[in-house]
């Protein structure tokens, strides 16, 4: 109790007085993300973004010097991120908190970013409640319902699938994930026929899969986070024999990234997914950023990545607007409404929510030209997270 409430007089002190840095003509930018640990990929994509936007753009916005100190939470710790926050604001004098892999690391620092009135750009954290925790917070990622709710509308639909069956990881974004297709499949007149929730570590979806394949749905969607669970779940339902092309399989973006896809190899043809982004996307824009982020880190960009990329866009134009003031409040009014063109399409800030909106994209995994890959062939425009105010 006495080391929160020092915390809380170090933090007051913070918020009240520009750091010393600011002053001087720096702007600090804590990133608080899962530098190691399970999901170290993940963290290393969106700093991969955040280096190349900085590249792009420069070090210098608004006449201030851009710092970044990286802070590693070690995985899915709402402690540590709270504890991370708290020395970044009170001991590095930093202007603005961004990054948070995890859904945990995110909501583990909102109420440091309340407490002393920094802006808090989510670049990936997917749990829909997470800009209703603090007023502070901006998100340029995804919330899983929105993927969930047009995936689950989409294919009761166009997809004239009447029968699901849902398998989703047992934390916050999966159960958002399960929710928001459940509500939006059988509001479109489909029929949930079971679930399942796995836990977050698992390493063995058999028995799970072989749950699924004895209830026969037409669809089965499914939720996993990014890293090495998609493939493995991937290779159960081939080991269990659920064919994508006979069994419906809809899934977010994750379970087909191109990490799971290079693992899975032909096991992936046929898989569906609604996804924000992926490097195959046809734009101008995402043409000129795959070849700069492929050029600079010798690999293709992922959601992570652009998650990064735009949170920085959001933070200089941010920055642009205030003059290079750094004050809380003054940032989150400037991000509030800001539109502009991403690698993923159209993006803007919700004014309300201060949650993204953006196009939500079908695939489907093909082979073209040799290489197994997610291509896009229906297209949801302006999509806002469904779940703010609701009730």
């Amino acid at each position: 109790m006495k080391h929160s409430l020092l915390f809380g007089i170090a933090l007051a002190a913070a918020a009240a007085l520009p750091s010393a840095a600011n002053a001087q003509g720096t702007v600090k930018i804590g990133v608080i993300s899962a530098y190691s640990g399970q999901f170290a990929d993940t963290a290393a994509q969106i700093d991969n973004g955040i280096k190349l936007y900085m590249k792009q753009h420069g070090d210098k916005v608004a006449g201030k010097k851009i710092e970044i100190i990286r802070k590693d939470t070690g995985g899915p710790n709402p402690d540590v991120a709270k504890r991370l926050a708290q020395e970044l604001i009170v001991r590095d004098k930093v202007d603005i908190l961004a990054g948070f892999t995890l859904t945990p690391e995110a909501l583990g620092a909102a109420g440091v970013a309340t407490e002393a009135k920094k802006l808090l750009v989510d670049m990936n954290a997917a749990t829909s409640i997470i800009t209703e925790k603090s007023p502070y917070i901006v998100r340029v990622s995804v919330t899983l319902p929105q993927i969930a709710e047009t995936a689950g509308t989409w294919l009761a639909t166009k997809g004239k699938a009447k029968k699901a069956y849902t398998m989703v990881t047992d934390f916050g974004p999966g159960i958002d994930a399960e929710a928001g297709f459940q509500r939006a499949f059988k509001a479109a007149g489909g029929e949930i026929v079971g679930s399942v929730r796995m836990p977050i570590a698992n390493p063995d979806f058999s028995a799970f899969v072989q749950r699924a394949k004895d209830l026969n749905p037409e669809s089965i969607f499914v939720f996993v986070p990014g890293g090495a669970q998609p493939g493995a779940l991937g290779k159960a339902f081939a080991e269990r024999g659920i064919d994508p092309n006979k069994i419906k399989i809809m899934s977010t973006g994750e379970p087909v990234d191109e990490t799971a896809i290079k693992a899975l190899g032909d096991l992936a043809l046929g898989r569906l997914s609604a996804w924000h982004y992926d490097y195959n996307h046809k734009s101008k824009t995402n043409a000129a950023f795959v070849k700069a982020f492929n050029a600079e880190f010798k690999r293709n960009p992922d959601f992570f990545a652009v998650g990064g990329y735009d949170g920085m866009h959001l933070i200089y134009e941010a920055l642009k607007k205030t003059g290079g003031k750094t004050d809380g409040d003054a940032l989150v009014a400037a991000a509030k409404g800001m539109k502009w063109e991403s690698p993923r399409g159209p993006i803007s800030i919700d004014p309300e929510t201060r949650d993204i909106v953006q196009n939500v994209y079908i695939r489907k995994v093909e082979k073209v030209g040799g290489h197994i890959v997610n291509v896009e062939f229906d297209t949801i425009h302006n999509v806002k997270d469904p779940t703010h105010g609701r009730k």
